[in-house]
Formats: structure tokens, sequence, C-alpha cells
């Protein structure tokens, strides 16, 4: 069949104007606010939970004095690094808060205070930052995937896990966790698109805590924000103040109860910052000034919520002694449990369950390694 013979082929076809087309989904509903959402310090304020903020509070002053404690131990020499979540505590606390038990948690390697908050023993939190190359901890106990040093790879496995619930028909919300340098990776790319499509009970939560180790996000993307990624893939896209625990519950809770529903994913892009370095072994006064780090302490997390519920009556001096001491409590019984020696490991277990039966290569490896072992042993 020639050219002429196609249907509808010749000049007229050619010139004939397409049809009409239309979006399969209207983009505006899936386009995030214009501004940061937020509740304290505005009328919505008046609406919230006494007993959850109480709560709130309490987190928030455990994980600040947590994030003092682990940096602590870094210096003494007992954790080999320390990736440090001051000023991100509302998103660490809220991300927690707002899961069933019967839900997972997939964080970063930031996101210990997350899995802490979620009820995980603050010393198996820590172990993999030891240097120990095991977990630390039993994921399924309290359905915390392993914490994810590579970047954004834990994404398509919180969809993997989500949209195989869904099929079972099991009840289970997956939260992934991620930093806005995570979203440049094609895990971010590749977990977004099959969540759409195949509408996966999950809610992706990006701590934009302007900086990707020293790389600012002007440098990462020319997105208005990250939340606007959301509707290039069909979802919605939500952003958040970061620092405000009460607005951050409030979208993540939404969006933990949009999946359940089956309503699909949702991008959410919370604007907060990273008050310390990246860890203990980054300089971060050669990429930004103190001028800025000075200017977000004023957007302190803690002293948001603080200030709200102690002027609304909700919490008083006697409240913020007991947060205090609730935290003083918790960084004494680690610091005890962190000064004991962690069990030596064997180099050698790392062949043991890569495969079932080793390939070539690996015997290679071994074998270089035990001779390495051994020599060390006899000089």
């Amino acid at each position: 069949m020639t050219v002429q013979e196609l249907p509808g082929a010749g000049a007229s076809h050619r010139s004939a104007t397409p049809p009409a087309w239309s979006p399969r989904t209207d983009p505006a509903p899936l386009l995030p606010d214009p501004e940061p959402y937020r509740v304290l310090g505005t009328p919505a304020a008046e609406k919230l939970d006494p007993e959850l903020m109480r709560r709130c509070y309490a987190e928030l002053v455990r994980g600040r004095r947590y994030n003092a404690q682990a940096t602590a131990l870094t210096r003494q020499g007992r954790l080999a690094v320390y990736p440090s979540t001051v000023g991100q505590e509302a998103c660490e606390i809220a991300a927690a808060l707002v899961l069933q038990e019967q839900d997972w948690l997939f964080p970063s390697y930031r996101d210990t205070l997350a899995a802490v908050a979620r009820g995980l023993d603050p010393v198996q939190a820590l172990t993999l930052l030891r240097g120990d190359w095991h977990t630390g901890y039993d994921p399924r106990e309290h359905r915390i995937a392993p914490l994810s040093t590579p970047l954004a790879t834990q994404l398509p496995h919180a969809v993997g896990l989500a949209h195989a619930a869904r099929l079972r028909g099991d009840d289970v919300v997956a939260l992934a966790m991620i930093g806005d340098g995570g979203t440049s990776e094609g895990d971010f790319h590749e977990a977004l698109n099959f969540a759409a499509v195949w509408q996966a009970p999950v809610v992706f939560l990006v701590q934009n805590n302007g900086f990707a180790i020293s790389v600012p996000l002007a440098k990462q993307t020319a997105a208005p924000t990250l939340a606007h990624k959301a509707v290039g893939y069909g979802m919605p896209g939500r952003l958040v103040d970061g620092n405000d625990i009460a607005a951050v519950h409030e979208v993540l809770s939404e969006a933990v109860r949009r999946a359940r529903s089956g309503g699909g994913p949702t991008l959410i892009e919370a604007v907060t910052y990273r008050m310390e370095a990246h860890t203990n072994a980054d300089d971060a006064t050669r990429y930004r000034g103190d001028a800025e780090v000075e200017a977000w302490k004023a957007h302190d997390p803690v002293d948001l919520l603080e200030r709200e519920l102690t002027a609304r009556g909700v919490l008083d001096a006697e409240g913020i002694a007991a947060a205090k001491e609730a935290a003083e409590q918790m960084a004494a019984a680690l610091r005890e449990r962190m000064n004991a020696d962690p069990v030596i490991l064997n180099p050698m277990d790392l062949f043991e369950h890569v495969y079932a039966e080793q390939t070539g290569r690996l015997r290679e490896q071994a074998d270089m390694l035990r001779a390495e072992l051994d020599a060390e042993e006899q000089s």
C-alpha cells in the first residue's frame, strides 16, 4: 500500500485541523497552593486538638534532645556518622504520628528520628550509623523499612509494597520520606510514575531542607516548587511549612486518608531547613552564611509550637518542664547504652547472604579479603 492509498491520505488530509483534544485529567486540582500551607499563627490554630498538640510538643522536645545526644555520641567516637535533623523535627514527628500500626514507613538515612518516634529503640535506630552493616532492627516489628543511604532507592520499594498490599486487599499505606536532593534521582521519577498509574496507596514526603549536601535547590531544579512535579505524574501536590508541625500533621493525615480510601498517591513538599551540617564530616560554612541559618532559627519548629500552645493556655510551665525532663531521661538512657562496645562483626559474613550459591567473582573477593585479614592478624 502506497502513501496515497492510506486512509485519509492526500492534500486535504495534510491541511486538515487536528481533532479537538483535552487532558485526561484537569491539572488545576493537582496543583499546590502558591504559598506553603500554615496553621500555627493563623485562625486555623483555634481548632487544634489540645491533646494531640501536647503530644506533638513532647515529641519535638524529645526529638531535639535525641539529635543533640546523637551528635555528641559522634564526637565521642560512639557513632561513625550522624545526619542531624535539627530544624526538621516537625516533619519527622508528624510522619510517624499519622501512620496506623499496620502502615509502613520508608525512611532515608537522615530519618532515624521518625523511626524512633514510631516506636523503634533509639539504639537500634543508630546501630547502622555505628558502622554495623546490619540494619540494626527487624523491619517487620515496627513496619519500618531499613534506613536507605542510597538516595531515593526506598521510594520504588514503598510503591511496590503499597501496590502489593492493595492487590491483597490489605489496609496498608506506605509513607516514603526523601530529601530535596533525592528528587534529582531516577528512582524518584520511576516511583511517582508507577504509583500514579497504579493508584498505589503511598504518600511521598519531600523534606526540602535547602541543600543536597552543598548543592542548593536552585541548582537541582527549575520547577516553581518540588510539589509542582506532582502534576506531571497525575497526582496531587501539596506545599506545606515543614516547621509548622500542626500543618504538616494535617496535610499528611489528609494524604494518608486519601491513599487508604483508594484515592491514590500524593506528593508533599515540606519547606524546612537543615540547621546543622549535612553530617559531622561536612563543613556547612563553605556553602552558606551564618545570617541564613540565624534567620531560620527564628522559625524553629519547637519554638513555634511552644509559643502557640502557651499563648492559648494549652501548655504551661509545668508541661514544658515535664517534656524536657522526659527528654533528658531518654538521652541519659541512650548515652549509657551506647557506651557499651558494639558487637564485633566477622567481615567474612559480608559474602554469606548475597546469593544462595556464591558466584566465582564473590569467591575471588572473599579470598582476597581473607588473605588481607590473615596478613593483618600475623603482622
